[in-house]
């Protein structure tokens, strides 16, 4: 009879962000072979430990799934419409935009927790 193979456990540390966000370390990424937009899967028992695994990849949405298929579509059929993205409407979207200011590393507010 063959003695079970010694596992060595592997500890790999992340720290969460004032969002309650981590990186997944490249070693867990590799592991659970993690690609951009892949979902995560956590479980955890009774006694306290918590199993993370690999959902797969995110579901995409379905209203913009239809909206690309019709654009494309579009763009297919009549490609002279396209145009140059000009300063012109550049100028338009900032002046709809221009007063917001968003900080994406401000701490989540109580009510957002």
């Amino acid at each position: 009879m063959v003695a079970p193979a010694k596992i060595t456990p592997v500890q790999e540390v992340s720290k969460l962000t004032d969002r309650y966000q981590t990186t997944v370390p490249r070693g867990v990424r590799k592991l659970l072979n993690l690609r951009k937009g892949d979902q995560l899967c956590y479980r955890h028992d009774a006694d306290g430990r918590v199993y993370l695994e690999a959902a797969g990849p995110a579901e995409g949405d379905p209203a913009l799934g239809a909206f690309l298929n019709l654009l494309e579509a579009d763009i297919t059929a009549h490609p002279e419409r396209l145009t140059a993205f000009d300063g012109g409407l550049r100028n338009r979207l900032q002046a709809l935009v221009g007063g917001s200011d968003v900080d994406l590393d401000a701490a989540l507010s109580p009510d957002d927790e």
